[in-house]
C-alpha cells in the first residue's frame, strides 16, 4: 500500500489550516475565513495539528522568524501559502490544495523556480512552499511542545533564560508577589496564537500559575506601508480625510467588528458553535444583509450569549477595570462604558450590537466626532487600540494563567490601527 501516496491525497482533499494573520492583514483574513468555512476545511490552532500554513496580510520582516518556526512546528506532508490581499485568498488556498497533492497533481501545477529562500512565485501571486514525499513528522526535531505550539512557535521567549530540547522554556527561581521564592517560567503568548489579535506578542513571567511581570511588543510593521490597512476603522479613516462616508456604513463595520470580537472571545472560552454563530453573522454584515434580514437572528444570538449564566460565571470577576480607570489610561469606547470585568465587556459589546441594527442603513454622514469607531473615539495621533494595549500589563499581573486570554480576547485591541497607512502618515508628520 502506498501510505505516502494516501497520506497526501487526504491532506489535500481537505488540508487542516494554520491561519496566521499579520497586522494590516484583517481584510485577507476575513475572506480566508470565509471561504475555509465554504469550502469546510478545517481551521488548525497549533502547528501540529496543521498541513497548510496560510500567511495573511502584508510582509513584514519582523514576524519572519516566528512564522519560520510556526513552518518548522509543523509535521510533513505540509504546504505553506501567502495571500497579501483578500483578492488573491482564493488562489492562494488552491495552490496550498495543489502542493499538498500527490506528485503527479503538484507536477501538473507547478510553480516557477523558488527563490533564495526557498518561496516559489506563482502566477495566483500568492508565496508557496511544499514540502512532503521523502518527510516523516517531526522531521527537524520540533515537535507542538506540549500543545503549545499555538504561541507563536515559542518564538523568542525573553529574559534570557535557558531552554530545554524542543524549545520549551526552562524555569528560573525569583520572589513570588507574597515574598516567597518559587520558580518562575518565561512564556511569550503571540504573535500567531488562535483567536487572538494579529501579531501582538505578550510576554507573561509566571510563578505557578499567576502571572507576575507583563511585557508588551511593538507591533510590527510592514515593509510597505500602504499595503497595510486597518480594516475595522476604514469608514472613520475616509471620514476625517474628508470623504463622505454614510452612518450606516460605518455601524454596520462597527456591529460587525464587535462580532469578530465576540468571535474569538466565544472561541477562548469554550464555546465553539456560538462562536462560528458569531462569524457568520458579521460576515452576513459585511456582505450587505439588509437590516431585516438580519436582525431576528442577531436578536436571538444577543440574547443566547448575553443571557448564558455558564459563560458569565466563566468570566466574572476576571480583568476588572473601572470606567474612571479606563478613561484615566486613556481608554475610551465599550471598554470604558462597560466599566467592570470581561463578563461587563462582552455584555457592553452586544448591546452596542442591539443598539446598531436599526440604523444599518442611515445615509446621514458620518461625523467622527459624534460615531465612535469600534474601539473607541477614533484618532489617528491616539489609535484606541494603542491604549487598549497599554492597559493589558495592569489587567494581567496577579491573574491566573487561564484568565489571561480572557482577558485579552474582552479587550481584542486592534493591531491594524497602530500599523495602518492613515496612522503611520499622521504619526510621521
Amino acid at each position: 500500500m502506498d501510505l505516502t501516496g494516501l497520506t497526501l491525497r487526504v491532506a489535500a482533499a481537505r488540508p487542516h489550516v494554520l491561519l496566521a494573520a499579520v497586522p494590516g492583514g484583517t481584510a485577507v483574513r476575513l475572506a480566508a475565513e470565509r471561504l475555509l468555512r465554504a469550502r469546510d476545511w478545517p481551521r488548525a490552532s497549533t502547528p501540529a495539528q496543521a498541513d497548510l500554513l496560510f500567511v495573511a496580510g502584508p510582509d513584514l520582516p519582523e514576524l519572519r522568524t516566528p512564522l519560520e518556526r510556526l513552518w518548522r512546528d509543523m509535521p510533513a506532508p505540509r504546504a505553506r501559502v501567502h495571500a497579501r490581499t483578500a483578492d488573491e485568498v482564493e488562489d492562494a488556498l488552491n495552490a496550498g490544495r495543489a502542493l499538498l497533492g500527490p506528485p503527479a497533481v503538484r507536477h501538473a501545477s507547478a510553480a516557477p523556480p523558488a527563490d533564495a529562500g526557498g518561496h516559489r512565485e506563482g502566477d495566483h501571486g500568492a508565496r508557496e512552499r511544499h514540502e512532503g514525499d521523502d518527510q516523516t513528522p517531526g522531521h527537524d526535531g520540533h515537535g507542538d511542545h506540549g500543545g503549545h505550539g499555538g504561541h507563536g512557535g515559542h518564538g523568542g521567549h525573553g529574559g534570557g533564560q535557558t531552554e530545554m530540547p524542543g524549545g520549551l522554556p526552562m524555569a528560573g527561581q525569583g520572589a513570588d508577589r507574597d515574598g516567597l521564592t518559587l520558580d518562575q517560567l518565561h512564556l511569550p503568548l503571540g504573535p500567531f496564537l488562535a483567536d487572538w489579535p494579529a501579531g501582538l506578542t505578550v510576554r507573561l513571567v509566571l510563578q505557578g500559575d499567576v502571572v507576575q511581570r507583563v511585557d508588551v511588543d511593538e507591533p510590527a510593521r510592514p515593509i510597505d506601508d500602504a499595503a497595510a490597512e486597518a480594516f475595522w476603522v476604514h469608514p472613520w479613516l475616509r471620514a476625517a480625510s474628508g470623504e463622505p462616508v454614510p452612518v450606516g456604513e460605518a455601524v454596520r463595520r462597527r456591529a460587525a467588528a464587535h462580532l469578530d470580537s465576540l468571535g474569538r472571545l466565544l472561541a477562548v472560552a469554550g464555546w465553539p458553535a456560538e462562536a462560528v454563530r458569531a462569524r457568520r453573522l458579521r460576515d452576513d454584515l459585511l456582505y450587505g444583509a439588509p437590516g431585516a434580514a438580519v436582525a431576528p437572528r442577531l436578536e436571538r444570538f444577543t440574547r443566547r450569549v448575553g443571557r448564558s449564566r455558564t459563560l458569565a460565571w466563566l468570566t466574572r470577576g476576571i480583568g476588572v477595570v473601572t470606567a474612571q480607570k479606563a478613561r484615566e489610561a486613556g481608554v475610551g469606547g465599550p471598554a470604558a462604558r462597560a466599566g467592570g470585568d470581561v463578563t461587563s465587556r462582552y455584555r457592553q459589546w452586544l448591546a452596542d450590537i442591539r443598539h446598531d441594527l436599526p440604523r444599518l442603513e442611515d445615509p446621514a454622514p458620518l461625523d467622527v466626532a459624534v460615531e465612535d469607531s469600534p474601539r473607541g473615539p477614533w484618532s489617528a495621533e491616539h489609535p484606541p487600540s494603542a491604549a487598549l494595549i497599554a492597559l493589558l500589563p495592569r489587567l494581567l499581573e496577579g491573574a491566573e494563567l487561564a484568565a489571561a486570554r480572557l482577558v485579552v480576547a474582552s479587550l481584542d485591541p486592534d493591531p491594524d490601527e497602530l500599523v495602518s497607512r492613515g496612522v503611520v502618515e499622521v504619526a510621521r508628520g
